[in-house]
């Protein structure tokens, strides 16, 4: 494991990272979702694709890379990784992202992407969801009771984490990539998992219908299928690699 710093907005960044594979050339690039680490990915694939090497991305304010000052937008984090892949002299023949991951990646433009059960579409919400963001907004006009409250009202995706990624969170829940994934005009192929609840099926199909030149495959698990499914993604991807 290693940690690579660079300046963002004029604040230091330390990124970290792992490489696999070191002394091969293509690079396949791995980022984890929200909440989760590039332990996750590399747990996940880090006995497939033994033709490529492997480069597994904390990205900032996740795993050992730096927290913020300041709440990052998904835009911020496709400028951090590019001045990060940049610095390390690497061009990505493939990024693979998971959820959150798969919209930097898709921002990354990568002439070969993978998508893993990805964020980007927006979702109706659930009861439950709109009555606390109703509540929250009328508790707003009494300071007192809102801090104390917000933390019961604040989504269990921020449980636990620093105001500053809570203000992340904020920037990157509700953002509709419906024209980003449109515009993305190189290959793509994308792997859901049949029993997802949290980007459900019909939200990968609905990428899929906006990215030309995608395919699309549905493998047996959740939101996280990528963990018993690596073999599986491998070897759909390794005829179109070739």
């Amino acid at each position: 494991m290693a940690q690579k710093t660079l300046v963002f907005r004029g604040e230091m960044f330390g990124i970290s990272y792992e490489f696999i594979n070191f002394d091969i050339s293509k690079t396949l690039v791995f980022l984890h979702g929200w909440g989760s680490n590039k332990a996750l990915m590399k747990q996940a694939f880090e006995d497939c694709f033994k033709e490529y090497r492997h480069l597994y991305i904390d990205m900032p304010g996740f795993g050992n890379s730096t927290l913020p000052s300041f709440g990052l937008t998904s835009k911020d984090y496709q400028a951090i990784l590019t001045l990060f892949l940049e610095a390390l002299k690497v061009e990505p023949f493939a990024i693979f992202g998971h959820s959150f991951g798969g919209k930097i990646a898709t921002l990354l433009n990568p002439k070969n992407l993978v998508l893993l059960s990805s964020a980007g579409i927006l979702l109706p919400k659930p009861f439950c969801v709109t009555s606390k963001i109703k509540i929250s907004k009328i508790l707003k006009h009494f300071p007192y009771f809102h801090n104390i409250m917000k933390v019961f009202l604040r989504s269990k995706d921020v449980a636990g984490m620093e105001e500053v990624m809570y203000q992340t969170f904020k920037n990157v829940v509700d953002e509709d990539f419906s024209a980003t994934f449109a515009h993305f005009k190189n290959k793509a192929w994308i792997f859901w998992g049949e029993d997802d609840t949290v980007t459900p099926l019909y939200a990968g199909e609905k990428i899929h219908s906006l990215i030309k030149d995608s395919s699309f495959f549905t493998l047996q698990g959740d939101h996280y299928f990528y963990l018993t499914q690596a073999k599986a993604i491998e070897t759909s991807l390794m005829g179109a690699f070739s």
